[in-house]
């Protein structure tokens, strides 16, 4: 298929849609988690990954309308009450810790000060020191899952160096070794949703989509937020680089790629698609990756853009997903509009500007 030159006027109409698909979700179906992941006017994980996208976008454009939204979405769910704390519920943490550096309010210092401590200190690991993927509705005992490199390790990192606190660094290094060790599958490359050490195994050895998207989207970013030894980045960089060149053979026709990513069975989905060209492009602008890349990263832009409407409401994005126990389980999960479906889209368009014409 062949790949269509886009111009910046033309992603920049896309980026507008998409931002305001983001702030007025709907919420479509019938959810089975005990706080939304939905609506963008609660507190966990989905709105996290969200409201870094629009930071990330602000950053690029110098949108004020977009940072007074985000200062009054925080403003709102402290006026709220926090949640419990969680590898989930950290993932908001991230964009505040950048809103305290803009604005100075102590208030959100002190508030991302507390939940670094705990991520450094007191959430529960499993054997190897890796961080239990406990959520608000399971304990998740002995589990390493790749989310948790997104939704808590980033935040980590990032607190980290904002603190000069280096053993939260040297923490956030060891969770990407731990988890790689665990979820790598050493055939392809590519990362397993998850790893219980009670069962010692990978479940149901699903490769899964999204799940490997957070890598690829988060390293691209980790390595923004934390200066690393020169051995780590390139080992970390080199992980990166086969699971790219294992996605290259497995992107379909469309330019999409699938919730599982080896099963011809499994549905095309777009947060993965959009996280995956995210990461692609990015690293190839940063000469992490060969330029051989762009293209791969070029056709999944045009197809993630393929799947938003009119009113930028992002499509084919599958539910929250819990671990599965069989890969039928991945293939069941309803598809509706979600924050970081809208979220991964707006980091693609907004790297897009990077690889795009003038006019």
């Amino acid at each position: 298929m062949a790949i269509v030159q886009l111009q910046k006027a033309q992603i920049g109409v896309w980026i507008d849609k998409v931002i305001a698909g983001m702030q007025s979700l709907d919420v479509t179906i019938v959810e089975d988690t005990p706080v939304s992941i939905i609506s963008m006017d609660k507190w966990d994980w989905s709105q996290g990954v969200g409201l870094f996208s629009l930071y990330r976008y602000y950053k690029e454009t110098g949108n004020h309308k977009i940072f007074r939204y985000l200062v009054d979405w925080f403003e709102d769910r402290i006026r709220e009450g926090l949640p419990p704390k969680n590898v989930n519920t950290m993932c908001p943490l991230l964009t505040l810790s950048y809103i305290f550096e803009e604005t100075r309010n102590p208030d959100y210092l002190q508030i991302c000060e507390e939940w670094a401590s705990y991520a450094a200190e007191e959430m529960p690991r499993t054997p190897e020191f890796g961080i239990t993927h406990v959520t608000i509705d399971n304990a998740n005992e002995g589990e390493l899952w790749d989310d948790t490199l997104y939704m808590t390790v980033l935040f980590l990192g990032r607190m980290g160096v904002l603190l000069k606190k280096d053993h939260y660094v040297q923490e956030s290094i060891r969770q990407f070794l731990v988890h790689l060790k665990y979820l790598t599958d050493t055939r392809t490359g590519l990362f397993y949703h998850g790893w219980s050490f009670n069962e010692n195994d990978n479940f149901a050895g699903a490769l899964w989509g999204r799940g490997n998207a957070w890598y690829t989207a988060g390293l691209v970013d980790y390595l923004d937020i934390v200066k690393l030894p020169l051995g780590i980045e390139l080992f970390l960089l080199s992980s990166l680089e086969r699971q790219l060149r294992q996605l290259k053979g497995l992107q379909t026709e469309s330019g999409m790629w699938r919730t599982l990513l080896d099963d011809p069975t499994s549905y095309e989905e777009t947060s993965a698609t959009a996280g995956f060209a995210y990461g692609i492009l990015k690293a190839v602008r940063k000469g992490y990756i060969s330029e051989d890349y762009r293209e791969s990263g070029l056709r999944a832009l045009h197809a993630v853009i393929r799947s938003i409407d009119d009113k930028g409401t992002v499509h084919g994005v599958s539910y929250g997903t819990r671990m599965g126990r069989s890969l039928q389980f991945y293939k069941d999960i309803p598809q509706c509009p979600m924050p970081y479906g809208q979220s991964m889209t707006l980091l693609m368009l907004v790297e897009s500007l990077h690889h795009v014409q003038d006019n």
